[in-house]
């Protein structure tokens, strides 16, 4: 049985339902005087709440998606090379860690979460497009990840058979997974509906979580010695997308968001990033990466720590070093999260050639209900930000070559107008 299975769900509530009842048939037997009825009711009081605590968090796990299988439960993470090989090669041999391979970077997956995601597209391809259950190789790091990726309609029209298309990189909070970004931020069935409607682009989108070595929280971190997520998210993921997918090569059609610790990711990998993602949404983030019990040490304990500190305190690079070509959306709410000074220090700290813009409710909390509020306004400004790539996939080319196309391609859904609500105000 999987850990996220409903069979072991309810599994784990018959078992606590028949602990309850035993509790309640032998409980004249422990009531009895005696050293052994006191043990006998102690071990019987503290096996049932035990088995009741379990079957809980059993469902719990099952709705949110925390841990994904035994293994991960336990702290066995899938680290080995799985069929990889140079970006751009559809088959081959390749090398990860040393150790030689043979595959593609961007791998089908099973369909187990993804089957549970309600809202998905259905039907043709080419009218509703589609979402994928994939996992991706880290030909640098050697990570595999899972990852649900959303294809428009247009990816699959004739019209747009050459033609690639923008990216935005969702990642989720800690521990989180892809099934919270796909059922409960909606970020696909979001994002389809907007394009359906106009008002965003075609565009592509990646669902992967940034905890890359549960239940161990990176914060998208190289750590020293340790799990390298950031060389992950910034270089192996685009390189794994491009080799499988028809999406831009040119870091202005790349984006990244995401909710929690995953906002704060996005806002990381912009800033120290530039070159790779231009554009970031961050919802309810953080602006400085802490050690605490979650993350053991982040930073190791060199002559280097301090830097590597300083480097990912969002803060003190923008009081000390140049500030990056980006545009960055932050939003918080006024009453009900902490971290509404801290965002308001953090849009007055941003200095040109960086832009900031705020979404920013009377009321809200650190939940689902409110991210996905801010979701359809998030991803509007990001469209207006992304650029449609030029650049075309050739007829005739060898592999990984990029050239342009003398026909243009056909205009893609655009939206224009004002800041998408009135919640979302350019600050600089």
């Amino acid at each position: 049985m999987g850990l996220t299975s409903e069979t072991t769900v309810y599994v784990m509530a018959a078992l606590a339902a028949v602990c309850v009842a035993l509790l309640v048939w032998w409980w004249p037997r422990f009531a009895r005087q005696g050293l052994l009825q006191v043990l006998g009711r102690l071990v019987a009081l503290g096996t049932t709440q035990v088995v009741i605590i379990a079957a809980f968090a059993c469902w719990l796990n099952s709705s949110y998606q925390f841990f994904g299988s035994w293994g991960e439960l336990f702290g066995h993470v899938e680290t080995a090379p799985v069929g990889v090989t140079q970006a751009g090669d559809q088959g081959g041999t390749g090398t990860v860690n040393g150790v030689a391979v043979k595959g593609a970077l961007v791998q089908p997956a099973g369909d187990e979460q993804l089957s549970r995601v309600s809202g998905l597209p259905t039907g043709p391809a080419a009218v509703n497009g589609r979402v994928e259950s994939v996992k991706v190789v880290g030909r640098r790091t050697g990570v595999v990840d899972p990852a649900f990726v959303y294809l428009p309609p247009q990816y699959f029209q004739k019209a747009y058979q050459r033609q690639r298309f923008p990216v935005i990189v969702a990642l989720s909070g800690y521990p989180g997974s892809i099934f919270n970004l796909a059922q409960y931020l909606r970020v696909s069935q979001t994002a389809g509906a907007l394009q359906k409607n106009g008002q965003m682009q075609p565009t592509v989108m990646v669902m992967i979580r940034p905890t890359i070595a549960p239940p161990r929280d990176t914060e998208c971190v190289d750590v020293p010695g340790g799990p390298q997520t950031e060389t992950f998210l910034a270089k192996d993921l685009p390189d794994a997308l491009k080799s499988a997918y028809r999406v831009g090569h040119d870091a202005s059609a790349w984006g990244v968001l995401g909710y929690s610790s995953g906002g704060s990711c996005a806002l990381q990998l912009t800033m120290r990033d530039p070159h790779v993602y231009t554009t970031a949404a961050a919802l309810s983030p953080d602006y400085k990466v802490k050690d605490d019990p979650t993350t053991g040490n982040l930073f190791g304990n060199g002559p280097d720590r301090t830097e590597r500190i300083n480097g990912h305190d969002l803060m003190w690079r923008l009081k000390h070093l140049p500030a990056p070509e980006v545009s960055v959306l932050v939003a918080e709410s006024k009453h009900g999260e902490r971290g509404y000074p801290q965002t308001q220090a953090f849009i007055k700290a941003v200095k040109a050639p960086m832009r900031v813009v705020s979404i920013e409710p009377e009321h809200g909390s650190h939940n689902f209900p409110t991210w996905v509020q801010e979701m359809p306004p998030a991803l509007k400004w990001m469209n207006q930000q992304l650029t449609f790539p030029q650049d075309v996939v050739p007829r005739h080319h060898r592999k990984g070559a990029v050239v342009a196309d003398p026909k243009p391609a056909p205009d893609p859904l655009r939206a224009d107008g004002p800041e998408p609500t009135p919640a979302a105000r350019t600050r600089r």
